[in-house]
Order: structure tokens, then C-alpha cells, then sequence
């Protein structure tokens, strides 16, 4: 029986919705900043580009409005695709570890001064961690791991990879480059250029692309491993591509942000109360929501008075952590029996 992988998009009219958001969200990040600039003469700047305002919005504020939008995607997309994959509601990233073994493995190279920081290999090395970690978790808590085995081993990942940071910050042989990777790894886009651009956009489509080809297997993942596999599924690629796609996108996407945690789970959860418990039909709407919430938290991060500019990973924080309590709470009640 071949497994229907058409019409992952769906619902049209949510996307399409969504897609509208981001555009709007992204124009109005055009405009904030230091000086700022009505929607209209932002557009105007980005378009033909003449005098400060056309400088401010090309080379400073464009290149922080993609990346905002592009990683907010990919952190969304990995999230509703590890969500497929493990069939659990509470997976993310940010719980397996990856993006603190990613930082890990960038923190390494920029704080030795093994490459620059506008070098391809940060993000490789970002990847390469990320990689270890989510492989890393599949390979503890195996094929049929409860919700607290995987908790638990995500758990000693991301701590294990916390630890290492902590120890590459303590070995750096620069302590000014240390401190300037401790701040980095709260989370920022600020002073973000095209090299960046350059540097994330390869891997992010790659990975885009890898996770979006699981769709239909994460349809039929819905009725057990074992059901899939009699359906057509090939288990083991849709997991290694799972794995190396989500390492890719959120190596890449943390190389150049820092540690930003919980689009990934709260993005796919915004979206499956109107989609549906479909995991195909949540992918794409979960990767719209992730780029609208971390562009809406980039603009907030310009927008609160502060002495310096709010990090990304402190606003992702305080939204993530409430809304990942109140999960766990809704599944506490659902096992004790109360009602939802």
C-alpha cells in the first residue's frame, strides 16, 4: 500500500496566511532600529537603495531580517519533524540537546582561534555537533523509547554539552574572545551580514529539503514503526534523514545566532490545533510560525529600552519555558484522567 505523501502543504489558506504575517513582520523589522523608519520608507530604501536610510535597511537590517526568517523556519521545521519522528508532542531540539552541542562545537573553533568567525567552518563544526547530539539521543533511548527515557538521555546530552562549553570557555587562551562567545551563545542577530547569509542559506535549504522528503513517512509513523515499515516506509533513512537534516539546520542556524531555544516547540504546537494531528500537514505551516515568531522576538529585542540590546535566546526563553510547563501540565491532567 504506497504511502499518500501529496498535500504536506495543507491547509492552503493557513499558509498563506501565515506566509502574509512574515512578509508584514519582515517590513516592519526593516524599520526598526536605532533610527527609525515608517514601513513606507523602509520599503522605499530597500528598493532603490539611495542615501542613509537605502545603507541602513541593505547592508544592516536586510541581512538580519532573512536570517531571522530563515533560521525561525528551520527551527520550526526541525521541531514539528522531530515531533513526527519520535511521535511525541514534546520533542524539540533544544530538549535533545542539539543546539547546545552545536554551540559546543562552534564556541571550539572560534575560541581557539581555529578559523574566523565568517568561516564555513563554524558551521560545520556547529553541525558536526549537533549531529552527535541528536544521533546521540536515537542511539540511548532506542527505537521504543518512553517519553522519560528520551527526556532523560536529551537531558544529559544538552547538560554534557553545556559542561564542554563551559570547559572550551575556560581553556580559551584569549579571555576577551571568551567572553565575546559567552555572550554570543545568549542568542543574537545583531550586526549580522551578508557573509552570514552566505555562510547559514546552503545548509538551511539542504536541510529544509531533507526534512520536507520525511512527510509521508512521518504520516504513516503515526500507526507504529512496525506498521509503517509493513506500509513501504524505510524506518532507518527517514530517521538518518531526520537526524542529519535537523543537525544541519539547527548547526547552521546556531553558528550564527547562538543558542536559541524553543521555536522548535512551540511553532508546531501554535499550528497543529488548526491543521490537525497530521504530522505531514504540520510542517510547513510549523516552519511559517517559526519564522513570524523569531522575527517578532528580534523586533522585540530592538523595541525593549535597555542599555544594550535584550538577547534572542532570554525573549525565546521566556516565551518557551511558560508554554512548555503548561504542556507538561495538560499531559499530567490527560493521564491522571481529568479533563483537558
Amino acid at each position: 500500500m504506497a504511502i499518500e505523501t501529496n498535500r504536506w502543504w495543507a491547509p492552503l489558506g493557513l499558509n498563506v496566511a501565515l506566509a502574509v504575517l512574515v512578509l508584514m513582520l519582515a517590513v516592519a523589522s526593516l524599520a526598526v532600529g536605532p533610527s527609525a523608519l515608517s514601513p513606507r520608507a523602509a520599503f522605499t530604501a530597500l528598493v532603490d537603495g539611495e542615501g542613509v536610510a537605502g545603507l541602513i535597511v541593505r547592508e544592516i537590517r536586510l541581512p538580519r531580517t532573512i536570517l531571522a526568517v530563515l533560521i525561525g523556519a528551520s527551527f520550526g521545521l526541525a521541531g514539528a519533524a522531530l515531533q513526527g519522528l519520535v511521535r511525541n508532542p514534546l520533542a524539540e531540539p533544544a530538549l535533545f540537546g542539539a543546539p547546545q552541542a552545536a554551540a559546543a562545537g562552534a564556541s571550539m573553533v572560534i575560541a581557539f582561534g581555529l578559523a574566523s568567525a565568517t568561516s564555513f567552518a563554524v558551521p560545520l563544526a556547529g553541525i558536526a555537533g549537533a549531529l552527535i547530539s541528536i544521533g546521540g539521543l536515537v542511539a540511548i533511548a532506542g527505537r521504543r523509547a518512553s517519553l522519560t527515557v528520551t527526556l532523560l538521555a536529551g537531558l544529559a546530552l544538552a547538560s554534557f554539552a553545556g559542561a564542554a562549553t563551559a570547559l572550551i570557555l575556560n581553556l580559551a587562551p584569549n579571555p576577551y574572545i571568551a567572553l565575546e562567545v559567552a555572550f554570543w551563545l545568549l542568542g543574537s542577530l545583531e550586526d549580522r551580514s551578508r557573509d552570514h547569509l552566505i555562510l547559514a542559506v546552503p545548509f538551511l535549504v539542504v536541510s529544509w529539503i531533507m526534512l520536507a522528503s520525511c512527510a509521508g513517512a512521518f504520516r504513516a509513523l503515526t500507526l507504529g514503526e512496525d506498521a509503517a515499515a509493513s506500509l513501504g516506509v524505510n524506518v532507518g533513512r527517514t530517521r538518518l534523514l531526520v537526524v542529519v537534516g535537523v543537525a544541519l539546520g539547527v548547526g547552521a542556524a546556531v553558528s550564527i545566532t547562538g543558542a536559541i531555544g524553543f521555536v522548535g516547540l512551540v511553532a508546531p504546537h501554535l499550528v497543529r490545533r488548526l491543521v490537525g494531528s497530521d504530522p505531514a500537514r504540520v510542517l510547513l505551516p510549523a516552519a511559517l510560525a517559526g519564522a513570524a515568531l523569531l522575527t517578532s522576538a528580534d523586533i522585540a529585542a530592538r523595541l525593549i529600552p535597555a542599555n544594550v540590546e535584550i538577547k534572542l535566546g532570554v525573549l525565546t526563553a521566556m516565551i518557551g519555558v511558560p508554554f512548555f510547563l503548561s504542556m507538561i501540565f495538560t499531559e499530567r491532567r490527560m493521564l491522571e484522567g481529568a479533563p483537558s
